[in-house]
């Protein structure tokens, strides 16, 4: 995977409604490319011509660092003539941002980083709205809180005082820990020393006692905490956050703080099930990708289920029924277009 450095502070000009140079088989051809228009890169591809796309990700020790090198992997194998690239990122905000820049075409993001970038809110204000449309919901991402036993903490309100970790910088877990630390009456700023570390970095600085906990939100399991709990299995625990979800919820927005469990024995040492805040993990597309291209990219992960399960077991389980329900935005017309095929009502939070 290639990393992506952070996306600079300043909105850019739009690159849909400028010239596109079209390569195909042919030679060179140039088309404007206008709002409505074709997508003038799938006229390319339909003509032989290599189309190049690039997937978002997350950081290192990260499920959408793993799962989303597995849909480059597979959409590069199934789908003719596309060659994606999985990029290693920060995870959805950065995603999300890459986007709106033209810097990626696919990303893998939270559900509550999507809907603000759709609405252009938060840390998208400055921006501006990112044009983003779902191709599929794919699982439900519970927040991990981790700790050690002898650190004595139980809740989130155990926290003060205490050195932890929220993420990478541009990660939605970023963004959601000071949440959750509010919900639970302390103040983030103050209450809490915060450290921004990758998960690996993060399991490495609990191992070497640098931190006191750390958060990271992943689909299960999340290689970093599972190679934390193979050889702390004894003293690795995982906290419950669920006692805060209401007061997590917007009052003028769709439920995108939802309740989850981090079942029983998916890591050493953990043998009970952990109630836990959870936010829906999609794959979205920039919203000028093509119709045909969109519907191949959203059949694949159903044709090639058993080979992304084989990468991570969070896509064993993907069903067209859960990937056309909650998304926080509209789906791209090329996904909905496979669901209708499919006899699947679409649905959104």
């Amino acid at each position: 995977m290639t990393h992506v450095p952070p996306p600079p502070p300043a909105a850019p000009l739009d690159r849909r409604g400028f010239l596109r140079t079209l390569v195909t088989a042919a030679g060179s051809v140039a088309l404007a490319s206008t709002a409505g228009a074709c997508d003038v890169r799938e006229y390319a591809r339909s003509r032989g011509a290599k189309l190049r796309l690039s997937i978002a990700t997350g950081p290192i020790g990260g499920t959408y660092y793993v799962y989303g090198g597995g849909l480059a992997s597979v959409i590069s194998r199934h789908v003719p003539n596309v060659e994606v690239t999985a990029e290693l990122t920060g995870a959805s905000v950065d995603n999300l941002k890459f986007i709106r820049l033209g810097r990626a075409d696919l990303a893998l993001v939270a559900g509550t980083s999507l809907y603000e970038a759709y609405s252009g809110i938060a840390s998208f204000e400055s921006l501006g709205r990112v044009p983003v449309l779902a191709l599929a919901v794919l699982y439900i991402q519970p927040m991990h809180f981790v700790t050690f036993a002898e650190k004595k903490i139980g809740s989130l309100a155990d926290l003060r005082g205490k050195v932890i970790s929220t993420g990478t910088p541009g990660s939605g877990t970023d963004e959601m820990i000071p949440r959750l630390l509010r919900a639970a009456g302390l103040d983030p700023a103050t209450d809490v020393r915060r450290h921004r570390l990758s998960p690996a970095n993060a399991a490495e600085a609990l191992r070497d006692g640098k931190i006191d906990a750390f958060f990271w939100s992943a689909g299960v399991p999340s290689a970093a905490v599972l190679d934390l709990a193979t050889s702390f299995r004894e003293r690795l625990r995982l906290i419950p956050t669920a006692d805060v979800l209401a007061a997590l919820q917007r009052p003028d927005g769709p439920p995108l703080f939802l309740h989850s469990i981090i079942p029983g024995g998916s890591y050493p040492g953990s043998p009970d099930d952990t109630a836990t805040v959870g936010v829906a993990t999609l794959l979205v597309a920039d919203a000028s990708l093509g119709e045909s291209l969109a519907y191949e990219i959203t059949r694949i992960l159903f044709d090639q289920r058993d080979e992304l399960g084989a990468v991570h077991a969070e896509a064993r389980t993907l069903t067209p029924a859960f990937a056309s329900s909650g998304s926080p935005i509209p789906f791209h017309p090329g996904a909905a277009r496979y669901y209708r095929e499919r006899t699947v009502p679409l649905s959104t939070r």
